[in-house]
């Protein structure tokens, strides 16, 4: 189970991480400090999303 929540880490961080980013740009937040906090935000929270994605995907509990 370990690979596959890797292999959706890689794929969940960069989509969650360019979310945050473009809402940081639409919010009005355009200097580095906000638009670096939205991406390490996505990338933190790609961590428990793609364990229990990876859960559901092969049934283990």
């Amino acid at each position: 189970m370990m690979r596959l929540a890797s292999i959706l880490y890689s794929l969940i961080s960069t989509t969650l991480a360019g979310s945050f980013i473009v809402v940081s740009l639409v919010s009005g937040y355009v200097t580095l400090i906000p638009i670096l906090i939205a991406a390490a935000l996505g990338f933190v929270l790609a961590v428990p999303v793609s364990w229990l994605i990876a859960r559901q995907i092969t049934g283990t509990e």
